[in-house]
C-alpha cells in the first residue's frame, strides 16, 4: 500500500517542506504528532536561518484583503523551532521521518509538533452561494521560513516561504453507548389532563450519512388533538474568540402526519437523515476542514475533557421531538400550542483502517 508523502518548495528552492501525511487525530486525551522534514541548501542564504512553524488559527475573512493592511487572521496557538542552523542535539526520528530522511539526504532536518489537547478541531464556516474566496473557519498550518529570527517583524517574502495546510480531526469512540431518553408533561388551559410525550434515541453516537431512529411514545389526556409529529436536527455552532456566541441551524427537517385524538395514545419510531446534501446553500453551518477543493460533511460533534475552554469552533447537535397540539373544531387553530422535547446527539465519522505500509511517493500539494 502506498502512502503519499506530500512536499512544498519555497519559490527560491532553498528550502523544501516534507510531511507524510496531513490528517492529525485528535484522540481528547493526545493529539498525534505533527512530524516532518525541511530539506535546507544553505547555498544562498547568506547567514540567514531556517525555521518552522505550526499554527492554529481562526480565519474569518478573504487573504485578499490583507493586502489593505487589515487581518482576519487570528492565531489561537502557535510554536516556533529553528532547524538551521541546528541548535540541539539529534533527536530521535518517528518511522515516517526516517523514510524521509532516506529520500531528501543530509541536507534533511527533522522537526515535530505536539499540539496540546484544548485546541478547536478543523472546520469551516459554509459560505453562502454568492460568497467568494476563503471560507471562514478554524485551520493549521506548517510554514518553514528564512529569515533572521524566529519573529520577524516584517512577514518573510512569499518566495522564502513553503507552507502546507493541515487538519486536526476526531472520530468517534469505538465504544457505543445506549441513546439518551428525555420526556415532558405538559397541560393546556381549559384541560386538567396533560399531553405525556416521550422520545429516545437506540444509541449515543451516530455516523455521518447514517439514518437515526426516533422512538416516540405519546399520551394525550387532554381534550385537544395531536395534528402533526416534527423531527428536527438542529447543529449548535459556538464561536469562541473575544466573547462566546452560539449559532442554530436545522440541518434536517421532516414533518410527520400522525395524529393522536384526545385521550389517545401512539407508540412509533421515525426516521431523519442529516446530510449536507441537503443544506449546501444554507450559509454559515459548519462543515468538517477541507484540503483543497475535497469533499466534506456536516462538521463532527466536538469531543473535549471540559477541562479547558477551548477557543475557536465548537460544534455540537441535537434532535427536537415537536408535537404541534390543536383544539377540536372551527377555532381549534387559533387555541393550538407545542410540546416539545430535545435529545443531544453525538454526529461523527468512523476512524479508517490504519495505513499499514509506508512508501514515498512525493505529492506537491
Amino acid at each position: 500500500m502506498t502512502e503519499r508523502v506530500y512536499k512544498k518548495t519555497s519559490g527560491n528552492g532553498d528550502i523544501a517542506l516534507y510531511l507524510g501525511k496531513r490528517d492529525f487525530t485528535d484522540h481528547v486525551g493526545s493529539v498525534d504528532i505533527v512530524d516532518g522534514v525541511i530539506k535546507v541548501d544553505p547555498a544562498n542564504l547568506n547567514g540567514k536561518k531556517v525555521f518552522v512553524y505550526l499554527a492554529c488559527a481562526f480565519r474569518y475573512g478573504s487573504e485578499d484583503l490583507d493586502v489593505i493592511g487589515l487581518s482576519f487572521r487570528r492565531d489561537i496557538w502557535i510554536q516556533r523551532v529553528q532547524l538551521y542552523p541546528a541548535t540541539g542535539g539529534s533527536p530521535t526520528l518517528t518511522p515516517m521521518q526516517e523514510c524521509l530522511m532516506k529520500k531528501v539526504g543530509e541536507q534533511g532536518y527533522p522537526f515535530s509538533f505536539q499540539m496540546p489537547t484544548d485546541l478547536p478541531c478543523s472546520v469551516s464556516l459554509q459560505p453562502g452561494p454568492n460568497d467568494t474566496g476563503k471560507a471562514c473557519g478554524v485551520d493549521f498550518e506548517v510554514k518553514a521560513y528564512i529569515a533572521d529570527k524566529a519573529d520577524p517583524a516584517d512577514e518573510p517574502a512569499k518566495k522564502d516561504t513553503c507552507r502546507l495546510m493541515i487538519r486536526k480531526i476526531q472520530f468517534a469512540p469505538i465504544s457505543n453507548k445506549p441513546g439518551p431518553k428525555a420526556e415532558i408533561s405538559k397541560q393546556f388551559m381549559m384541560s386538567d389532563k396533560p399531553v405525556n410525550l416521550e422520545a429516545s434515541l437506540e444509541k449515543e453516537i451516530y455516523y455521518h450519512g447514517e439514518t437515526i431512529t426516533v422512538s416516540v411514545k405519546i399520551n394525550n389526556q387532554t381534550n385537544k388533538i395531536v395534528k402533526k409529529i416534527q423531527l428536527s436536527v438542529e447543529q449548535l455552532t459556538n464561536v469562541v474568540l473575544y466573547s462566546s456566541d452560539t449559532y442554530t441551524k436545522a440541518v434536517s427537517t421532516e414533518e410527520f402526519g400522525e395524529t393522536v385524538e384526545s385521550n389517545g395514545t401512539l407508540e412509533k419510531s421515525f426516521q431523519i437523515t442529516p446530510l449536507l446534501a441537503n443544506s449546501v446553500e444554507k450559509r454559515g453551518l459548519s462543515v468538517d476542514g477541507r484540503l483543497k477543493d475535497g469533499d466534506t460533511n456536516l462538521a463532527s460533534t466536538t469531543l473535549s475533557q471540559g477541562e479547558k475552554e477551548i477557543q475557536g469552533i465548537l460544534v455540537s447537535y441535537k434532535v427536537k421531538v415537536n408535537l404541534m397540539v390543536a383544539g377540536g373544531g372551527l377555532l381549534g387553530g387559533l387555541t393550538g400550542s407545542d410540546v416539545t422535547v430535545e435529545l443531544p446527539l453525538t454526529l461523527m465519522s468512523p476512524k479508517p483502517a490504519e495505513v499499514a505500509d509506508i512508501s514515498i511517493e512525493a505529492m506537491e500539494g
